[in-house]
Order: structure tokens, then sequence, then C-alpha cells
């Protein structure tokens, strides 16, 4: 876990003081600042609980992704997608779990040059242990409840719109159609319902 700082003073609110003071009053300044600090905060804390399992977040995040897929295997070029990082880190971050035994590769038979990540039954092990501890640990937001989390993703929200993550009303038809899929598969047993979705939209 990060060495607490144990200041005497909070030094983002400091810094906010004196900017106002040179340049006037510039609240994006504290905001962007606090959040960069929480980041920094938030993958010390949850790098040093998967540490154990030689992962890091990154790595561990990939392992999560193949698990909610139906075959339990991904385009290497999917993963990048669905994790938002550059085909590159996809690249450092499989050849880190194929070595670690995690996952392994093949070519997709779909695609002449493409590779499928698939996860192996020692990923899918060390994958259910590692969530077991960050999920004790509250993936370090031990200061929020349910509400505040979701209130802190409802926030940062309107950030990943503007950057072009997603579109928003498209994200909010696939919500409807992935609560409706649910719904109606209830009656047919949860897992067989969780499974559709899953293939469905990952």
């Amino acid at each position: 876990m990060p060495k607490p700082l144990s200041l005497t003073f909070d030094p983002i609110a400091r810094a906010d003081e004196l900017w106002t003071r040179r340049w006037g009053a510039v609240p994006s300044m504290a905001a962007i600042t606090s959040v960069m600090r929480a980041q920094q905060i938030l993958l010390a804390q949850v790098d040093a609980v998967v540490k154990p399992y030689k992962l890091t977040f990154a790595r561990y995040e990939a392992l999560v992704l193949l698990t909610f897929s139906k075959a339990g295997e991904l385009p290497l070029s999917k993963i990048g997608q669905r994790l938002m990082v550059h085909p590159t880190s996809v690249t450092n971050t499989v050849d880190r779990l194929e070595a670690a035994g995690l996952v392994t590769r093949r070519p997709n038979p779909l695609d002449g040059r493409g590779v499928l990540a698939a996860i192996t039954p020692k990923g899918r092990d060390v994958v259910e242990r590692a969530t077991r501890d960050l999920m004790a640990m509250d993936f370090g937001l031990v200061g929020y409840d349910a509400e505040g989390c979701q209130e802190l993703f409802e926030m940062l929200r309107p950030l990943r719109i503007a950057a072009g993550d997603f579109e928003e009303e498209a994200a909010e038809a696939a919500t409807a159609d992935v609560e409706h899929d649910l719904g109606h598969d209830a009656d047919h047993g949860v897992e067989r319902g969780m499974e559709h979705d899953v293939d469905l939209h990952v």
C-alpha cells in the first residue's frame, strides 16, 4: 500500500489558494490535481493487492475482460478497444500474461492477421482469487459507500463523453437492451441470461 504522506495541510488546497492569488480562481485546476492524485493512490493500492498474483491492475483488467466473454477469448484488437488502451500496451499485457501461463494465443480464424487471447484455467483461478481480495478492500474506495461510488461515476461520466469514449444515446440504448435481456431471461435462469448478455455486448 502507498505510504501515507501525513502532511499537516492539504497541498492541493494550498496550491489552489496560491493559484487564485496569482492568476485568479480556477476551480478546474484544483479538481484535475485531485483527480490525478486520486488515480495515483488508487492505482498503488490495487496494484499492491494483485502483486502477490504477479499481476498489475492492467493485467488483471485484461483477465477479467476475458472471463466476461462467452468463449473465454477475444481478439487483441477488441481487448484494446474495451480497455481503452493503445495496441502496444495490449501486446505487452498479453505477453506478460502468456509468460505467466494465464492466457494463451492462437490465430484468429476470422481474421488472417489477427490474434486471439484465451484465458487458461490457471488464469481463471488467479482472477477469481484476486477479485475476492479487491472486493474485500472496495477497490481502494473505502471512503465511499455505494451511493457515493455511483455519484463519483456519474460525476466523471461527462468528462468521458466529451473525450469521445462513447456516444451517450447509444450507451443508454445498450443499457436498456441489457436490462431487457436480463429481465426476459430471469425465468430461464440467471446464469443463462448473463451468458447471453456477455456474448452480445463484450
